[in-house]
């Protein structure tokens, strides 16, 4: 698990999920805001993370835009 601003992000390669932690709490409920991410929030509706399902496919158009925006700067 890697460590960011008083946050964490940990990778399951077995079930292909990326999960970023934000800061300590319960899930209490998740909201998809889009196909294969959701926000996870606590009882007082704050984000405590954010899941990203088929990581490897869903961050990929990702990867491959970021790769496209650099080799043309």
């Amino acid at each position: 698990m890697k460590r960011f601003n008083g946050g964490k992000i940990s990778y399951d390669r077995k079930f292909d999920v990326l999960a970023m932690y934000l800061k300590k709490g319960q899930e209490e409920e998740f909201v998809e805001i889009a196909p294969n991410v959701n926000v996870e929030l606590d009882k007082k509706g704050q984000i405590i993370g954010i899941e990203i399902l088929d990581a490897s496919k869903t961050l990929k158009p990702f990867v491959r835009a970021i790769s496209l925006q650099s080799a043309s700067a």
